[in-house]
């Protein structure tokens, strides 16, 4: 048990109640039922409009000409709610609905929030596609089914030039584009200002009262593995049902209206359902952050930490590092971003142990206690939230129990146990996809998520569950012997820190382990090189092979068998691609398709031919 003194942070939940069957099945609810919660999120807009209309709801640092970001632009509830009519307006002027939505390419931006209010207010869905689907990839695969899927209305981008290749290869020249900024040659175009301009006319308000729990309110798409991403349906109803559970098992959201600082994207759920929601559930401020967590923009964000405090604070494991490795000898960073924080939470992938130490120690020498690291589990289809932890003493791995309203199912799957959930905030589907729908629920109605669990402590339930992999990417050695991807991956990440971003797990049809290791960058520090060395050759040099050599030898030591001993691995130089499948613009591994498409290193991994194999000694 952890004796560490906490900053103080009420759990909303800390019990399960459990329900066995003879089968094996087991169920799971929270003892408290689900409060009663708006049917429609901008209820709440409104609702803060009238009683803090001159409030920050939305800022973000005005761009300059060369790039940098300047002062801050704030956009308050009342002018928020106002203009989000005007926007509903023109939406409904051009006759858009579910089945002609608006299609939003841009990153993060105030003119992006506010487009989606106006959708919402009136009920016309949005679509918020990655952005890297217009920007980064070549061949704009993704962007064409994602508008094959939903039959956009309109489109919007922030940026003719950042946008318009995508935009004049992959969209129906008969599709109107409005955009922020610039304009396409042979493309009718209309300014973001000017929709905003529209006259309101009496028909938003009528529109307005048609919406109901059952509207769709925005499409997400699934981040695709060996297929096509899906398109999530998101209901009005399911997502004000998921922040009514988010309040109730984080009841600080509701007792300090929560500031935050973020960068998650909007066309994943944890930035743009989780965070974007809970904003304006809770009558709090986002400060949209243009900075990640990657070599070239992680300054931006610690600019931004350094001036303004967040009440919570969410990130990805590989935010969470690089601020922990700032704090260190970044006095006012330290100051700032602990001085008013309540509770960090990280999701996205698993957040290695010793960086959970680094933060603890930056924390304690500035504060003199802990700041709760806390987490759960989660899904597009749920809504995001799930699963919360139950308590301050949380390991890596820790899920947590259900938040109120939702049913868990635990169904055992041969060595594992798969997690599915029922309840208000979980989706009625894919759009225009029937069999896939069908194929996710069972035959009573939960909806199968592929995750696996175990209990945190078998003797104590009520310390919830922990992760135990992706029941899709385990498999078994041609010696029968079952390995586990999940843990066994985050054993790799976690002795490989701070210079492995992620491991791919190889071994199906084989007889041992190996690995796939996608390196930091963080890496270049292990051997002095000039700056301009590639990649390659950095990962070839004497000092990197030697680190990696220590660390398989260190897993190999620990191992119980051959399931958990990596019997080989190789450093990679080529970077995830996101038009093949291999990695989220969140920067999580998709392990099918980095395997399905790197077969022949696989291959060359174990005949011996691959470069640099490092095998334990």
């Amino acid at each position: 048990m952890h004796t560490a003194k906490f900053r103080k942070l009420d759990f909303g939940v800390t019990e399960v109640d459990l329900r066995q069957e003879a089968d094996g099945i087991t169920y799971l609810t929270a003892p408290q039922p689900l409060a009663p919660y708006p049917t429609r999120l901008t209820d709440r807009l409104i609702q803060w409009a009238a009683q803090s209309p001159e409030k920050t709801l939305f800022a973000r640092r005005e761009k300059n000409e060369d790039g940098t970001f300047g002062e801050w632009r704030h956009v308050n509830y009342k002018q928020a709610y106002e203009t989000a009519q005007h926007i509903a307006q023109g939406l409904i002027n051009r006759g858009l609905s579910v089945d002609k939505p608006v299609l939003i390419l841009s990153e993060n931006d105030l003119e992006h929030a506010l487009l989606a209010l106006g959708c919402l207010m009136v009920g016309i869905p949005f679509c918020p596609a990655s952005p890297a689907y217009s920007t980064i990839s070549q061949d704009f695969e993704k962007l064409r089914h994602i508008a094959h899927t939903i039959t956009p209305g309109l489109v919007f981008a922030a940026d003719a030039t950042r946008y318009g290749k995508a935009i004049l290869s992959a969209l129906s020249p008969d599709m109107e584009v409005v955009l922020t900024r610039g304009t396409l040659d042979d493309r009718t175009c209309t300014t973001f200002e000017s929709l905003c301009a529209t006259p309101v006319t009496p028909e938003v308000q009528a529109r307005m009262e048609t919406v109901n729990g059952d509207t769709v309110a925005k499409f997400l798409f699934t981040s695709g593995s060996t297929k096509l991403p899906k398109a999530v349906i998101n209901t009005q109803g399911m997502w004000c049902a998921n922040q009514q559970q988010m309040c109730q098992s984080m009841p600080v959201l509701k007792d300090v209206p929560p500031v935050l600082i973020d960068w998650l994207p909007w066309n994943h759920t944890f930035g743009g359902n989780h965070n974007f929601g809970m904003v304006i559930y809770n009558g709090g401020t986002m400060y949209i952050d243009d900075g990640k967590p990657t070599p070239a923009l992680i300054q931006e964000t610690l600019r931004n930490l350094r001036e303004i405090a967040p009440t919570v604070y969410f990130n990805v494991p590989t935010g969470f590092e690089q601020i922990a490795n700032a704090m260190k000898a970044d006095s006012v960073l330290r100051k700032n971003l602990l001085s008013r924080v309540h509770m960090f939470f990280y999701a996205g992938a698993a957040l290695p142990q010793p960086v959970w130490d680094r933060l603890y120690e930056c924390q304690e020498a500035e504060l003199g206690e802990r700041i709760a690291m806390t987490t759960g589990l989660g899904m597009t289809e749920s809504g995001p939230f799930a699963l919360f932890v139950t308590s301050p003493n949380v390991a890596a791995g820790d899920l947590g129990i259900p938040a109120p309203g939702i049913t868990v199912k635990l169904v055992p799957d041969g060595d594992k146990i798969e997690v599915r959930y029922k309840g208000p905030n979980i989706t009625t589907g894919y759009w225009r996809a029937p069999e896939e729908t069908a194929a996710s629920f069972d035959e009573e109605g939960y909806f199968r998520s592929g995750d696996a669990v175990k209990w945190i402590d078998p003797q104590n339930i009520h310390k919830g569950l922990k992760f135990d992999g992706r029941i899709a990417e385990d498999f078994k050695l041609t010696t029968g012997t079952f390995v586990s991807v999940g843990p066994l991956r985050a054993r790799v990440i976690a002795a490989g820190a701070p210079y492995v971003q992620d491991v791919v797990v190889t071994g199906l049809n084989r007889n041992e382990v190996g690995a796939l290791i996608f390196p930091t960058a963080a890496i270049r520090s292990l051997e002095q090189l000039e700056a301009s060395a590639s990649l390659a050759d950095v990962l070839a040099s004497p000092p990197v092979q030697a680190h990696f050599q220590q660390v398989l030898n260190q897993l190999a030591a620990t191992a119980t068998g051959s399931a958990t001993r990596i019997a080989r691995a190789v450093l990679l130089s080529e970077p995830p691609s996101i038009d093949k499948g291999e990695v989220t613009d969140k920067g999580s591994i998709n392990q099918r398709a980095v395997l399905k498409h790197r077969d022949q290193l696989v291959e060359a991994l174990y005949n011996g031919t691959a470069d640099h194999i490092i095998q334990p000694q």
